[in-house]
């Protein structure tokens, strides 16, 4: 009969029924907490089902905070949120390459400030020129998490959230000015850049959830 390690396991800072932000997934409830034997010592897991993806993730409590996972921002910091993203950003990198991993950084960090300043760049970059298929793929995640987390915040449906945010970010008339270089970028490099990453690395926000179950079984 071999012992299990019953070492002093964190408690959980979440309960069952709350909600949680997931970094690159967006607003997820925790269904359950279980405990799970691995390497003879008893590790605690929360069960996240994400509706917006129809997905669950086990995440081990101890490793929540290093993951991301957070609480849903109060009703005061969303409203923060909306009136951030009204603001004209400061001019970005003008080669995408660096802007898309700049932004996908941000949204990793998963701040709902960040995820604000990820979805205003992007809008505002998209009124100057249209964006390379990886960057709409990031703003499209960027509002979908945003969306997801105001509207539980302040309880009103994902629809009037979708339709408050496009309200804000059209408030400003003009968006910022770029360097002329931007807008001569070789489209065949950018075409071959996306092809790469997405060979190479996957969908980095579809994949994120499934990179950190690894973790969890290691």
């Amino acid at each position: 009969m071999t012992s299990r390690n019953t070492s002093a396991q964190p408690e959980p800072q979440f309960k069952v029924h709350d909600h949680v932000v997931y970094p690159l997934q967006g607003v997820g409830e925790v269904v359950r907490i279980e405990e799970r034997e691995f390497k003879g010592e008893g590790l605690l897991y929360y069960v996240i089902y994400i509706p917006v993806s129809d997905m669950t993730v086990m995440v081990p409590v101890h490793k929540a905070a290093e993951i991301g996972i957070r609480p849903i921002v109060s009703r005061e910091e969303a409203l923060e949120a909306l009136d951030f993203i009204s603001e004209n950003p400061q001019a970005g990198p003008t080669d995408w390459k660096t802007r898309y991993q700049m932004n996908l950084d941000l949204l990793k960090k998963g701040s709902v400030m960040d995820i604000a300043r990820v979805v205003r760049a992007l809008y505002y970059r998209s009124k100057i020129k249209e964006l390379p298929i990886l960057e709409r793929k990031l703003f499209d995640n960027a509002l979908r998490i945003l969306v997801d987390e105001i509207s539980f915040a302040l309880e009103i449906s994902a629809k009037e959230v979708e339709a408050r945010i496009f309200q804000q970010l059209e408030q400003e008339s003009a968006p910022i000015e770029e360097e002329e270089e931007d807008l001569f970028e070789e489209e065949d490099e950018d075409l071959n850049f996306e092809e790469e990453d997405e060979e190479e690395n996957g969908d980095d926000m579809e994949d994120a959830d499934l990179d950190e179950e690894d973790d969890s079984e290691e």
